[in-house]
This record gives C-alpha cells, sequence and structure tokens, in this order.
C-alpha cells in the first residue's frame, strides 16, 4: 500500500511520519483491498486547544474511506482516524459476507 503523508501550517517530524505510516499499515490486518491512502496533518490555529487536525482517505478496490479528527496532538489524532476507519473497514466487509 502507498502512503502520502502531507503537512500544513508545519514540517512533520520523521519520528511522527513513522508513527502515521506504522498505524495506518495496521489496516492492512483487516483487508489487503487497500490500494492507496493519503494523510493530510494540519496545524489549525496553533493557541487554541485541539488544534491538530489528521484526515486520512483510503482508496479501497470498490470503495473509498475517510476519516478526519482533531485532537491535542497529531499522535491521537492519526489514532482517533485509524479507529474510525477500521470500523468503516468492518462495515464494508460485513456487508460484502451478507
Amino acid at each position: 500500500m502507498e502512503l502520502r503523508i502531507q503537512s500544513v501550517n508545519f514540517e512533520a517530524s520523521e519520528q511522527l511520519k513513522e508513527f502515521a505510516t506504522k498505524k495506518v499499515n495496521k489496516l492492512l490486518r483487516y483487508t489487503d483491498d487497500i490500494i492507496q491512502s493519503e494523510m493530510i496533518m494540519k496545524l489549525v490555529r496553533p493557541e487554541a486547544p485541539n488544534n491538530k487536525e489528521v484526515s486520512i482517505k483510503l482508496n479501497i478496490k470498490h470503495a473509498e474511506s475517510f476519516a478526519s479528527k482533531k485532537a491535542d496532538t497529531f499522535e491521537e489524532a492519526v489514532d482517533l482516524c485509524v479507529e474510525a476507519l477500521e470500523k468503516q473497514i468492518m462495515r464494508v466487509k460485513e456487508k460484502k459476507n451478507n
């Protein structure tokens, strides 16, 4: 699976990129049909709480999944997005099996 990471209004560290890549790759446990994923990390209003926004879009065979979350840290936002995407993937799999 190919993962593209964009950072808006800040420069993402290698450590953050590695963390995000590791988390998104865990989605492959649920389905092998993920072709590509795009992640956009934004720093929104630096002085406000919950100012880090992460959006992840997955291109899956015959479908697309998307999640966008805000949190105090990028790591937390990535975790929340991955959780939401896991649920979406499971729902799609259940529909296929029925």
